[in-house]
């Protein structure tokens, strides 16, 4: 029987949230108020880009783990939804007036209009808070929509199998979207840029100096809500379901459970917020195309998954970060070739730091089988602790 999470648990889970929300917007402006702060709090630091690039990351972690974990659905089609969201958003955010420079290749755009644009656009609050969000939600619409038309015939296979044939979805996708009849929408093998991105949230006086820096905190806002909204699912009736089709199919279906419909609806739910973290993507690296939409990006969101704990959403959350600052920043010193004196640090050379990172994977997947946080949540944590207290 699954045990429901306290009330005060999920009470100081949500504070240490919002604590962190206000820390997160506090460092990155700290520069602001203060002269001398150190390098690494800067606006441009490798701290910030490690931080966004965590949200987005942390997004579709958690959104694979909704199939994987909780409804024991192994799809590698991650990527795929993705690189739907990114296009979808880019597409519809470019403005008007950078169309045509954007689709230079093929003599401007076939889609004639720009949702920012049509809100007031991107300089003014409602173009670029409503135009944006409902360009992301579009994203993640369009990702389950196809979601919903291949899941039909590949949610009929299980185990490899389902995990070959959403890979060839995700390869096919990332084909499609660079040919060049489809020019005019995709821009084929082009990139798509002049995109709003998390800098645009900054907010700015008349001379156009920055008065508040919103950049980092606007991505873990959204990575927050979506994420939310998952938790809030997988508490539900349809996420008991989901977990009961991953314990056993043939239970779950002599308990009434429409295997079918249920499977199919983890698939797209989880490729809708696929396809928001695609959008989220594409305003982190300021565009869209298909060349970082590769299986490696499939891997990497599958190896989160399986470090954090198959079935957390803690986990896949905290080891997005561990991930990203390992392979981002913690460990570049390796990739420099470093001498003292006259004696050279052997080893120390580009490419390094992925054997060691390599090593590294290896060594918490050996001796942390269940990944760091097994199948707990935050709010599991503060529980133990009451525990301990009361004996």
């Amino acid at each position: 029987m699954i045990q429901k999470k306290s009330k005060k648990g999920a009470f100081i889970a949500l504070g240490c949230i919002l604590v962190f929300l206000a820390v997160i917007v506090l460092l990155e402006n700290l520069g602001l108020f203060m002269d001398n702060v150190p390098k690494v709090l800067k606006p441009t630091s490798q701290l910030f880009v490690v931080l966004k690039k965590t949200a987005v990351y942390a997004l579709a972690a958690v959104s694979m783990n909704l199939l994987t974990g909780f409804t024991g659905l192994f799809s590698l089609g991650q990527a795929g939804f993705m690189l739907l969201g990114a296009y979808t958003y880019a597409i519809l955010t470019v403005p008007m007036a950078n169309k045509d420079q954007v689709y230079y290749a093929f003599n401007g755009s076939a889609v004639k209009f720009s949702l920012p644009d049509l809100f007031g656009g991107v300089d003014t609050v409602a173009g670029l808070v409503l135009g944006v969000l409902l360009a992301i939600i579009l994203a993640g619409i369009v990702a389950a929509i196809f979601a919903w038309f291949i899941g039909l015939p590949v949610l009929r296979l299980k185990s490899d199998y389902l995990a070959i044939a959403t890979l060839g979805f995700a390869e096919i996708m990332r084909a499609i979207f660079q040919w060049q009849k489809l020019g005019p929408v995709t821009n084929g093998a082009n990139m798509i840029n002049k995109i709003p991105t998390f800098a645009n949230f900054n907010i700015e006086n008349a001379a156009g100096k920055v008065v508040l820096r919103l950049s980092t905190f606007v991505p873990f806002l959204l990575a927050i809500i979506c994420i939310a909204i998952i938790v809030l699912l997988i508490n539900s009736s349809y996420g008991r379901a989901f977990k009961a089709i991953r314990e056993d199919e043939i239970a779950a279906e002599a308990m009434g459970i429409n295997l079918a419909k249920h499977k199919r609806m983890s698939f797209c739910i989880s490729s809708f917020f696929a396809g928001i973290s695609g959008a989220m993507f594409a305003m982190f690296v300021n565009n869209a195309q298909a060349k970082p939409f590769t299986t490696n990006l499939t891997y990497e969101i599958l190896l989160i998954v399986v470090i954090g704990g198959i079935g957390s959403i803690t986990g896949s959350c905290i080891a997005t970060f561990l991930y990203v600052a390992c392979s981002e920043w913690w460990l570049r010193f390796l990739d420099t070739q470093t001498v003292i004196g006259d004696f050279q640090v052997p080893l120390l050379r580009p490419g390094f730091r992925m054997v060691v990172f390599s090593i590294v994977i290896m060594v918490v997947v050996l001796f942390f089988r269940r990944g760091i946080m097994g199948n707990k949540e935050l709010p599991d944590l503060f529980k133990g602790k009451r525990k301990e207290a009361a004996k």
